[in-house]
């Protein structure tokens, strides 16, 4: 866990609950699932890193016969190629996290 002053506000004192990145699935890892007789394509995962620590991934896509569909989650398969890419975005997720702590802009601006 940090420590110090950040901003004012004691480090310690912040609670960060949940952090989340959302990433596509290449074509090629993309899968299908079923909810309720619907198969969906599923072609973006959504990784949250929980207050622990550790992570959670939930995929999500469309029916395959088109339309919206309801918004449900399925889960990751236990795949080499999917649990990769759950890290490298995670990796990514992480630089960027600690980029955009270093040029903090709080305006609301964008």
């Amino acid at each position: 866990m940090a420590t110090g002053v950040a901003y004012g506000r004691s480090v310690d004192a912040v609670q960060v609950n949940a952090l989340a990145a959302n990433v596509a699935v290449p074509e090629d890892l993309q899968w299908t699932d079923e909810r309720r007789g619907e198969e969906f394509r599923l072609t973006s995962i959504t990784i949250r890193m929980l207050p622990d620590g550790s992570l959670a991934a939930k995929a999500y896509g469309r029916p395959t016969a088109g339309g919206r569909g309801a918004y449900t989650s399925f889960p990751v398969p236990e795949r080499p190629e999917l649990a990769g890419l759950v890290a490298a975005a995670a990796a990514e997720a992480a630089r960027r996290w600690a980029q955009a702590s270093e040029a903090c802009d709080v305006s609301g601006d964008r």
